[in-house]
Order: C-alpha cells, then sequence, then structure tokens
C-alpha cells in the first residue's frame, strides 16, 4: 500500500496511490559544517514530487536550495508561520507555498495530508524566537503513513496522529548528542510501541556528520537503526522494521515489504 525510499536524514519520498511525497529535502552534499558521509547524493529521482513536506523550520529541514530545485507548481506544506519567520522562502515564486496548522489538511491527489503537532525546537536557529508550531504528517491513501518529522515523546501522541499503518520515525541526528524534542533509538521504539503501526522505517541518522569527525565518525553515526530495530523488537514485536540505507527503497504494498537499492537486510 506504499513505497519509501529513504535519501537519507529525514528526506523520504513516499509513494502511494500514484502520488509521490518527498518530505524535509535535504538534497545536497554539504550543508554548513555538515558533509553527506553515507549514501549517493540524491538526483533528479529525488526531486520527482507531487508535493513537498517540511516539518519544522531548522535548516536540515527546510533547506532554501533544495526547495529551490523542485519542480515549478509543485505544493509544499509548512508549518504556520513559516513564511514570516523565514521571509526568504517568498522567493520561491515557482512553488506554491502552503501553511498548515496541527489538524489541519491538504489534498495531493488521491492523497489527504494532515498536520499534527510535535515536541521540537520551533525557531529558526541560531536566532529567533520560538514562534513557529513544528509538525508531522499523517498521509492517507491506501495506507496511512505517519512521517514524524523531529519530535520527542509526548502525552497523547497515539491521539494525535490516530491509528496508522507505517511509521517513519527519527532516531538519531547528525552529531554524537542529542538534546531535548528528540527521539533516540530507544524512545523511537517506545513510539512504536505506543502508535502500534504495521511496519517502521527509522530515519534521521547515518547520514550527515560534522566536519572534523573524520570520515568513520563512530558508532553513534550508523548504529541507531540497528539499535531501534532491536529495542523494537522488544516493546512491538508486532510491528516489522525496515532498517534501509541511504537510497534504499521498501515497498509495502505485498506481504512484510521487499528491499530494494541499496536498502539492508532486515533484523526483524
Amino acid at each position: 500500500m506504499a513505497v519509501i525510499t529513504w535519501w537519507g536524514h529525514a528526506t523520504v519520498t513516499v509513494e502511494d496511490s500514484g502520488v509521490r511525497l518527498l518530505t524535509d529535502p535535504l538534497l545536497t552534499a554539504r550543508l554548513a559544517h555538515l558533509r553527506r558521509r553515507r549514501g549517493p547524493l540524491p538526483g533528479a529521482e529525488a526531486l520527482r514530487a507531487d508535493a513537498a513536506l517540511v516539518s519544522h523550520l531548522h535548516a536540515d529541514h527546510l533547506h532554501l536550495p533544495s526547495l529551490r530545485a523542485l519542480p515549478p507548481g509543485t505544493p509544499v506544506l509548512l508549518p504556520r508561520g513559516a513564511l514570516r519567520a523565514v521571509p526568504s522562502l517568498r522567493r520561491l515564486g515557482h512553488l506554491r507555498l502552503a501553511e498548515l496548522a496541527p489538524g489541519e489538511e491538504f489534498t495531493v491527489g488521491a492523497l489527504a495530508v494532515r498536520a499534527v503537532a510535535a515536541r521540537h525546537d520551533g525557531r529558526r536557529l541560531p536566532v529567533g524566537p520560538q514562534r513557529v508550531q513544528p509538525l508531522g504528517f499523517v498521509i492517507r491513501g491506501a495506507a496511512t503513513t505517519y512521517f514524524a518529522g523531529d519530535t520527542d515523546l509526548f502525552p497523547g501522541l497515539a491521539d494525535e496522529v490516530g491509528p496508522c499503518d507505517h511509521a517513519l520515525l527519527p532516531v538519531g541526528g547528525w552529531g554524537p548528542g542529542l538534546g531535548p524534542g528528540h527521539l533516540d533509538a530507544g524512545r523511537a521504539a517506545e513510539a512504536v510501541r505506543v502508535l502500534a503501526p504495521r511496519s517502521a522505517v527509522p530515519v534521521h541518522f547515518g547520514t550527515f556528520c560534522p566536519m572534523g569527525l573524520g570520515s568513520r565518525p563512530g558508532a553513534w553515526f550508523d548504529a541507531p537503526g540497528r539499535e531501534f530495530a532491536r529495542h523494537a523488537a522488544r516493546l512491538a514485536p508486532g510491528t516489522a522494521v525496515h532498517e534501509l540505507t541511504p537510497g534504499g527503497t521498501v515497498d509495502l504494498t505485498v506481504g512484510p515489504g521487499v528491499r530494494t537499492g541499496g536498502a539492508e537486510d532486515g533484523r526483524r
């Protein structure tokens, strides 16, 4: 019922009912002090999207050069207030920019996209007040897929998201440590226990690394996916975990999922 391609970090293509949605596009080899250390640089296939979903204002999620590369007329769904907080968004005149608040929906072809609340720092760092609510998105078509963006666990998460078939959950970051407002591998597995999806894909890890940490950053870099699968096996044995490498795809339209194109052998 859905085909998931993970391009690295929080960038995912969700294909359902003939519609392609691209989450938090970050399609570059470099972002400030960060370097892409794993997986191929996403190409034209990643840009083939019927809409883009942006979860919050941080530069590794709201990446203006990647949005600028989208085809003319592509809808881009943003947290309400983003245009005020990031005035340079208005230079993307070739795109259809739409702001959503939690609970609001936007239709893309056969898919309904509902914005849901997240618990994360909503500022456009390094400066600016926290004035824009970060989002997750629930995509409803033949399947229901939850993209969490960046969030921490919070009371009422399951009620906010509702029933879902597939969950795309952040399990790490781009450095050795995680601050508040993030899920690590264990907390993401707890989110799976609460949400009870049929399948889950870990994202937001093992892609970008700060300069100075070398080309082999260490266990913090690529271990979160494996750790997530291990924790989820204990906490939510009814959920199939599909651990991909950047550029990998899992087809969830049949059976437990068919992995192609750079995906790892699953731990589940």
